[in-house]
C-alpha cells in the first residue's frame, strides 16, 4: 500500500484535528497518526487488544479506528464468520491486510485457510508458531519447512502470500548458523515470505538490523515491538507479556531497524503490544513513531 503526498498530509491533518479535539485526560488522545519521518504503512496486530475483544468486539474495533489505524493484521475473528467480521472492519474504515492462522491448518487443511482469507480480503496469510515439544529441533524444523513450502504453493494458486513469523526458538544453533538459517535456506522464496517480529529476534540474542540485511527481500512484513530494558532473553520463544513496552522506551534501536527495513523493502509494519496495558501503550507508541527521525 502506498500513499500519495496529498493523501498522506490529508490523513495526518484529520488525525491532528481529532487529537486536539480529544480531552488530554481521556485515553482517546490516542487519535494520532504517523508523521512523515515514518517510511511505511503502519497497522495494528489486533491480538494486542485480545482482552478488549473478549468483552466487546464492535467497541474495540471502534477503538482501533480512533487510534488512527487504517490497516490491521488479524489473529482470529472472535466467533464471527469471516464475512461478518470483514463487514465490521469495513464499517470502521479498517482494511485487513494479513492474518495469522494455526500451523495445523496449514499442515492439514490449507484450502480452508484460503477460503477464510479470501472472504476476509487478505493479501498475506501467516503462521506465528510451530508446535514442538521441549527445545525446537532440526526434525521439527524440517517438517515445518515441508509444510510451509506446500502451503505456500497451494495458497499462491489463490493469489495469497504465505509468510512465517519469527518467534525466537528457531535461533538454536545448527551447523555454522541456526535453525532459522536452515529454514530460510530450504523454504522456497516464491512461496514462503517472512515477517520479522523484532522482539523475537532480539530476545534470543540476535540483531534485527543484521538479520534484515542478511535476508533482504525475504522480509516483507514486520512486527514493531519493543523489549523492556535490562531483559535478557533465551531460546524458548516465551516471555512475560509485561516485557512488551512502549516503543522507544525499550532496547530497540528504531532508527537503525526501520532504516534497514526500508532498504530491504519491508512492505507493511504492524504494532503488536501484548502487555496488559497495551490499550494505553499503543497511543504512546504511535506518538513516538510520529516524532521519530531516521
Amino acid at each position: 500500500m502506498k500513499y500519495s503526498a496529498a493523501s498522506l498530509f490529508s490523513f495526518l491533518g484529520s488525525l491532528f484535528i481529532a487529537a486536539n479535539a480529544a480531552s488530554a485526560a481521556e485515553p482517546r488522545s490516542g487519535n494520532v497518526g504517523i508523521g512523515p519521518g515514518f517510511k511505511g504503512p503502519i497497522g495494528l496486530q489486533l491480538y494486542s487488544l485480545r482482552g478488549e475483544f473478549a468483552n466487546d468486539v464492535p467497541g474495540t474495533l471502534g477503538k482501533v479506528k480512533d487510534y488512527g489505524f487504517k490497516i490491521v493484521e488479524l489473529a482470529g475473528t472472535y466467533s464471527f464468520t469471516p464475512e461478518k467480521f470483514k463487514q465490521m472492519l469495513e464499517a470502521n474504515g479498517l482494511k485487513p491486510v494479513s492474518g495469522h492462522f494455526p500451523y495445523d491448518r496449514y499442515r492439514d487443511d490449507v484450502e480452508s485457510i484460503a477460503r477464510d482469507a479470501k472472504a476476509l480480503g487478505l493479501e498475506y496469510v501467516g503462521c506465528a508458531w510451530i508446535p514442538h515439544e521441549g527445545d525446537f529441533d532440526e526434525k521439527e524444523c524440517r517438517e515445518a519447512i515441508g509444510v510451509f513450502n506446500r502451503a505456500g504453493e497451494a495458497l499462491a494458486r489463490h493469489g495469497l502470500k504465505f509468510f512465517y513469523h519469527t518467534h525466537g526458538y528457531e535461533f538454536r544453533p545448527h551447523g555454522p548458523g541456526t535453525l532459522f538459517d536452515l529454514m530460510m535456506t530450504e523454504t522456497k522464496p516464491s512461496f514462503v515470505r517472512y515477517q520479522m517480529d523484532v522482539f523475537w529476534v532480539l530476545h534470543p540474542g540476535h540483531d534485527p538490523v543484521k538479520l534484515l540485511q542478511k535476508y533482504g527481500a525475504r522480509w516483507e512484513l514486520m512486527h514493531v515491538k519493543d523489549m523492556k530494558k535490562g531483559l535478557k532473553g533465551d531460546l524458548t520463544g516465551k516471555s512475560d507479556v509485561s516485557n512488551d513496552v512502549v516503543l522507544g522506551t525499550g532496547q530497540m534501536n528504531w532508527p537503525a531497524i526501520l532504516s534497514a527495513a526500508a532498504q530491504v523493502g519491508v512492505k507493511y509494519y504492524f504494532i503488536e503490544d501484548e502487555a496488559p496495558t497495551a490499550a494505553q501503550q499503543i497511543p504512546q507508541s504511535l506518538r513516538y513513531l510520529e516524532r521519530l527521525k531516521w
